[in-house]
């Protein structure tokens, strides 16, 4: 059970949420003060403000980045959005298929089931839930990549380091989960069918409503089913979501929110790994798109639970406060098979078969506190925000022992018809706890109507323990400062010039050939830029640079596996690692009837002796988006368009047959999609989306483990929607 073993010298930890309760109370006597008494007709109601959103971004204030409740166009960083017209256009399903869309970030499938997310030349490891830090390993698999896109209002992805708020300066980029919440006083909703390729077929239900006279309680319920097959043989999915939600208006400045969703994730033939890249003689393979490495029986199955509480209270002096508790459960069942080898071409012989059965659980609670407002000083109104995090994560994984374990046989002839061992008793392989308690401050300073400097801090601690394969882990820091800066300078009422400045410090749950942990990450991370808005900040622009320097960056450490694991890949520690690069984006609406969403990235990451590093994510990404409704005799259709280019990406390895250093490369290449709907009434739509257009064969990742991963091949939907 969470915090229920928390060492002494962290016993003080506890004792924040009393000051939490004097935070509120002592801004309650604020609000009566002669010089506030002027802001209350403007805060009255400030609860059921409405925002207006553009169809491809967002006007709305978001504390993803530093707290402040700034607009994108305010913030010193690169934030890019996915509304919820974006991911209704494109039909996302799921966090996965968002990164692969959204500007400046990138995915790379590991297996069938599995993804890891990087930008910047770094892998994303920093993720919230309306604005709450959740700590998720998407490349362990426990549904996180898989996150339904149903239970969302939108995505919110700032790239650098944002550890300000989430307690780990990852360089990469942090992605903020938006729930949909309670919003509507009046019954509103929506039902979709979708069917595609692959016999695939879905239905999502969305309803709002207020549950009281006044309006003053509201709840929303969501629910989702989607089954099907897949393009590798033998494989299948089904996915089932629910979700309520509900809010109350306990005063008209006082909103509770409380909410619950559960998504169960059954995809069956399940792939552990992926293609094997050489044949026996040494040459490479050459497999169709289909090929699997799965058994009949394999499957990796997943649930996601979470719960949670916001209370937030708008003061009439124009501060707010917001308390949230926020519990996050991942579990996994694992029945899989690995194989791995270099079959003889003609007898499709040497193969060798590692089955697994295992299981994963776990869960985080997090419990914060963030108060914001404004303050004047030398004449002047100038921001203010601070809080407390304090998050404590339970992981535990078993595995069976396995005997009988039958020879693969001939893989070119491969149909999963591969019997399960004989599986033996459930081992600990993994029993961990990690916590982090971080408090944090920023002030956004008006020095004039043009110049504005942004300065914060956090001061974390954080402790893991517990036991990983036999190798036990007692380890943290304490008082360790993160410090964050900001510089904007408005030319005029359309551009803003930036600049920011934060530290890096991020732990490891990487192990090296030896079985120890690896050390933090620590380095510092730099942007500037200019942020452009046009038609009244409908269509918004940012051009960026950025430079980041790490030391300790975990790095694979060739073909060395952790000891006390089948496969788990070992790391060393890379010194003076460094990515440098550029960033555009184009994003909004550039006429009534035009929306569009273009980005450009490009970096180089090498590390002190000139010797690239993390060659697997992709250097250059250019992302184009847009969408056209017709008025006059077409009115009612709307057409959309784009594609996703990336450059090469490469691993450098031996093979393992000759002995010799091979290059396994992905060369540049592009996806297209179209997409077409037609309003056959203002509630009825009918829409068609078509994905991998030209039905190009490309490799989603090559050189894990030496292995190869195939992207997906067209594929055609079709949906229709009824909303109310």
């Amino acid at each position: 059970m969470l915090f229920s073993h928390v060492p002494s010298r962290r016993t003080c930890r506890g004792a924040w949420l009393p000051f939490a309760c004097l935070t509120l109370s002592a801004l309650a006597q604020a609000q009566n003060s002669p010089q506030t008494q002027g802001n209350r007709a403007e805060t009255q109601g400030r609860l059921e403000e409405v925002v207006v959103t553009g169809r491809y971004t967002t006007n709305e204030r978001l504390d993803s980045a530093t707290g402040l409740g700034l607009t994108l166009y305010e913030t010193p960083q690169s934030v890019s959005v996915m509304t919820a017209q974006r991911i209704a256009d494109q039909g996302l399903r799921s966090l996965s298929d968002i990164v692969i869309n959204a500007s400046g970030v990138s995915a790379r499938a590991q297996d069938s089931t599995r993804y890891t997310f990087s930008a910047r030349g770094f892998d994303i490891n920093n993720y919230q839930i309306d604005g709450v830090p959740i700590y998720w390993q998407p490349g362990n698999n426990a549904g996180e990549t898989e996150s339904d896109m149903s239970l969302y209002e939108r995505i919110e992805i700032v790239r650098g380091a944002t550890g300000l708020l989430t307690g780990a300066g990852n360089p990469s980029a942090a992605i903020n989960l938006v729930r949909k919440h309670a919003d509507s006083r009046e019954l509103t909703g929506s039902v979709d069918i979708t069917a595609g390729r692959w016999d695939r077929l879905g239905v999502t239900g969305d309803v709002g409503s207020a549950l009281s006279a006044d309006g003053r309680l509201r709840g929303r319920l969501v629910a989702h089913y989607h089954e099907g097959d897949a393009f590798r043989d033998l494989a299948g999915e089904q996915r089932q979501v629910f979700y309520a939600t509900v809010d109350y208006d306990l005063t008209a400045q006082t909103l509770l929110r409380v909410g619950a969703s559960y998504q169960d994730n059954q995809p069956t033939a399940s792939t552990w790994g992926g293609l094997p890249v050489w044949y026996a003689d040494g040459s490479r393979t050459d497999w169709d798109r289909s090929k699997t490495t799965a058994a009949r029986w394999t499957a990796w199955d997943s649930t996601v639970e979470n719960y949670y509480l916001d209370l937030v209270h708008e003061f009439d002096n124009g501060w707010s406060a917001k308390l949230s508790l926020n519990n996050n459960i991942n579990a996994s069942d694992q029945r899989l098979l690995y194989l791995s080898g270099s079959p003889d071409r003609e007898t499709g012989l040497g193969m060798n078969a590692s089955p697994r059965n295992a299981a994963t659980e776990r869960e985080q609670l997090s419990l914060s506190l963030h108060v914001d407002g404004e303050y004047a000083l030398f004449g002047r109104q100038h921001e203010l925000t601070f809080g407390v995090v304090d998050h404590e994560e339970d992981n535990v994984a078993t595995s069976r022992s396995r005997t009988g374990v039958a020879p693969v046989g001939n893989f070119l002839t491969w149909d999963g018809s591969y019997p399960q061992p004989v599986w033996g008793a459930s081992n600990l392989d993994i029993d961990m706890t990690t916590e982090q308690f971080g408090v944090y401050g920023a002030t956004r300073l008006s020095l004039s109507d043009q110049f504005k400097v942004i300065l914060g801090a956090r001061v974390a601690d954080w402790e893991q323990r517990g036991s990983s394969y036999g190798v036990s882990r007692d380890f943290g820091d304490d008082d360790v400062v993160i410090p964050y800066a900001g510089l904007l300078y408005e030319i005029n009422g359309q551009h803003n010039l930036y600049a920011s400045y934060t530290e890096i410090f991020q732990p490891q749950n990487l192990q090296d050939r030896n079985g120890d942990f690896l050390d933090p990450i620590i380095g510092e991370s730099q942007e500037v830029g200019l942020k452009s808005q046009f038609f009244d900040g409908a269509l918004q622009t940012t051009v960026a640079a950025f430079d980041i320097l790490q030391d300790g960056l975990g790095q694979a450490d060739g073909d060395f596996i952790v000891p006390g694991t089948v496969n788990s890949q070992a790391y060393y520690e890379a010194e003076g690692s460094e990515s440098r690069g550029y960033e555009l984006e184009v994003v909004g609406r550039v006429t009534p009837a035009w929306d569009v969403s273009l980005s450009y990235t490009h970096f180089s990451a090498e590390d002190a002796a000139g010797r690239d590093v993390n060659t697997e994510h992709p250097r250059e990404m250019l992302k184009l988006y847009t969408t056209y409704r017709f008025d006059g005799e077409l009115s009612g259709l709307t057409v959309a368009g784009g594609g996703n280019w990336q450059g090469r990406n490469y691993t450098d390895t031996t093979n393992p047959v000759t002995g010799e250093a091979e290059r396994l490369q992905q060369d540049a290449y592009s996806l297209v999609s179209l997409m077409a709907r037609y309003d056959l009434t203002p509630q009825l739509s009918l829409q068609v989306n078509a994905d991998n257009l030209l039905d190009e064969t490309y490799y989603s990742q090559i050189g894990f483990y030496r292995q190869l991963e195939f992207g997906q091949p067209r594929n055609v939907t079709a949906s229709v929607r009824y909303a109310f």
